[in-house]
């Protein structure tokens, strides 16, 4: 098989002769699309190069609806010329489709009516003047609409009804005004491998069902695990349904590797382990915990110092009072990047207690792993190559559409292991290729999604260049926010020094409060600031960034942006609405 470095599996920038800025190949492409989509590429060539009105939105609009039908034509020849007729869709189910007989005229027209739907949604989530959500409380949304399933089947007219509705109450995530989650923006090279994964529609269990996709994720993990510092990318991994199961896959290797007795005889086999972590980390390390048997009580938190970093004389105070009272350590797991400061732990500290007493180290980089690609903010992981695994999410800086998150294990063939079953209707032994490309059996599901393609066709299309410039531009983005509010009256820094990561940790205090002498009432009344301003930001639909509680401190808003499409003027817009909507509080 090619190596990652070559060929056409390769990953790296490309020499610019696709470059879509130039527009002789802009118009070679659209010929191209035309060609192949007839309406679908004289649609998105009329929106990306402006030979058609852009599709206009008011804030608060209803969606435009499409006309009742498409032209289809009535002969098989291909293309045709003949007179067209139109597609009645009310006529018409889901059993008129393919593989209907007759099935394949109405098929291209109800498929084309819904990439219009689509490629309409995707132009509004890059237009500001659109609203981020139209909300609606939930018992609204009830009754507005009937969302319940009947018996008799609804044409497809109605079909497509419940496409544009969706659509306009879903949360416009790749706006370049949306702040609230760790995951935003929308890739179009990512939207479009997402398209052609469910197109594809196979399982990840045996290279014989998924031959390109199972190539591609043995390609895309061996190229992670190499920038993580791996000798040759060495090693072993797999892409699973988030960071949170990624992390209790690490668990679960861990513990196999001490006690791999426990896969046939069960916790009661196995002494009480301990695992470890830091009081900021993800809950996703307690869900595993009781999910795996081991016990929440056996997740021992440990402290930070006030930026939110693992404190390594505590981790190792901790270890020796477990090991004191006869309980086993067997998981450390660092964090990079953490959710709400977006702290890094010092990893090579942790990495040399975990070596001292011979526990296995897991590095939690879903949200930070994509400053690895960076040489500018790498150095904030450095140790990182001292891990047993490590948890990479990809949907979160790196962009990819969601979900994209994979687990890397230094060991190989730790994996399989620990989770084979043998089950010999999938993997017979006697298969005529290589059977080490069956990955299935290392894996926790038998079903599982193809979630490699967009970050594999997203890397091939920016390179590791593209992802390290989208990457650093996001971090100057929150700095620029910092410098601008840290001395800026009606605000407070939730710790002090510029951001580690992306996430911009602050209060808003209204006029109201900034004289206010009785501390107890001002830390009251200030809780509840940041509540309204969000419930208003929702309700106008301007902005959304999230906010809460940590320890001590009163709820406050988190700031993260790992969105390409933000600019200084966004971030300029958010302060300004901050302030407009929390005056009178």
């Amino acid at each position: 098989m090619a190596s990652p470095g070559s060929g056409f599996w390769s990953f790296g920038s490309e020499d610019g002769s696709g470059d879509p800025e130039n527009p002789g190949t802009a118009r070679a492409w659209c010929q191209v699309a035309q060609k192949f989509t007839g309406g679908i590429g004289n649609k998105l060539c009329a929106l990306l190069y402006g030979d058609a009105e852009k599709p206009a939105e008011s804030v608060g609009s209803e969606p435009p609806r499409a006309a009742a039908g498409k032209p289809v034509c009535a002969c098989d020849q291909k293309p045709c010329s003949c007179p067209k007729a139109e597609v009645n869709y009310t006529l018409l189910h889901a059993t008129d489709l393919l593989p209907a007989c007759g099935g394949e005229r109405p098929t291209l027209a109800f498929l084309q009516d819904v990439m219009d739907i689509l490629l309409q949604y995707v132009v509004k989530n890059f237009d500001r003047s659109t609203k981020v959500i139209d909300f609606h409380y939930p018992n609204e949304l009830l009754q507005e609409y009937n969302w319940e399933l009947a018996d008799q089947p609804q044409n497809l007219e109605d079909i497509l009804m419940n496409c544009r509705t969706t659509l306009k109450y879903a949360i416009k995530t790749g706006h370049p005004r949306y702040f609230n989650q760790l995951s935003t923006g929308l890739d179009m090279v990512g939207l479009a491998a997402d398209w052609l994964t469910s197109t594809a529609n196979t399982n990840m269990f045996t290279y014989e069902i998924a031959p390109v996709f199972v190539l591609l994720e043995y390609v895309t993990l061996k190229k992670m695990r190499e920038i993580i510092g791996w000798p040759g990318g060495s090693g072993d991994g797999i892409f699973s349904p988030g960071g949170a199961i990624s992390n209790m896959y690490a668990m679960l290797v861990a513990r196999f590797k001490m006690f791999p007795e426990v896969k046939e005889k069960g916790m009661a086999a196995v002494p009480r382990l301990i695992a470890f972590t830091s009081e900021h980390s993800h809950f996703s390390l307690k869900k595993g915990a009781a999910a795996l048997g081991i016990g929440t009580d056996s997740v021992i938190l440990i402290k930070c110092d006030e930026r939110g970093k693992m404190i390594p004389s505590d981790l190792e105070r901790r270890i020796l009072e477990a090991k004191q009272k006869g309980f086993v350590p067997f998981l450390v797991s660092a964090t990079a990047g953490t959710t709400v400061y977006g702290a890094f732990d010092p990893l090579l500290a942790v990495a040399d207690i975990c070596k001292k007493y011979k526990i296995w180290m897991h590095v939690d980089a879903a949200w930070g792993g994509g400053l690895l690609v960076s040489r500018k903010h790498k150095w904030k992981l450095n140790g990182v190559e001292r891990a047993n695994s490590v948890t990479w999410n990809p949907h979160k800086m790196m962009g990819v559409p969601l979900q994209c998150s994979a687990l890397l294990v230094r060991e190989k063939g730790l994996m399989q292991s620990c989770n084979q079953m043998h089950a010999s209707y999938l993997f017979q032994q006697d298969k005529h290729y290589d059977l080490s490309y069956d990955t299935g059996d290392k894996a926790l599901q038998c079903g599982r999604h193809v979630d490699v393609f967009k970050l594999w066709l997203m890397w091939r299309a920016k390179g590791t260049t593209g992802f390290e410039a989208q990457i650093d531009k996001c971090l100057e983005l929150a700095e620029y926010l910092y410098n601008i509010i840290k001395n800026r009256e009606g605000y407070e820094m939730v710790f002090d020094g510029k951001p580690q990561h992306t996430n911009v940790c602050f209060w808003y205090v209204p006029p109201s409060l900034r004289a206010l002498e009785d501390k107890e009432e001002r830390v009251s009344r200030l809780s509840k600031v940041a509540p309204v301003i969000k419930a208003r930001m929702m309700e106008y639909g301007t902005t959304m960034v999230s906010y809460q509680p940590l320890g001590d401190k009163v709820n406050f808003f988190r700031m993260v942006i790992s969105n390409p499409a933000a600019t200084h003027q966004d971030i300029d817009f958010l302060i300004e609405e901050i302030e407009r909507l929390g005056q009178d509080l």
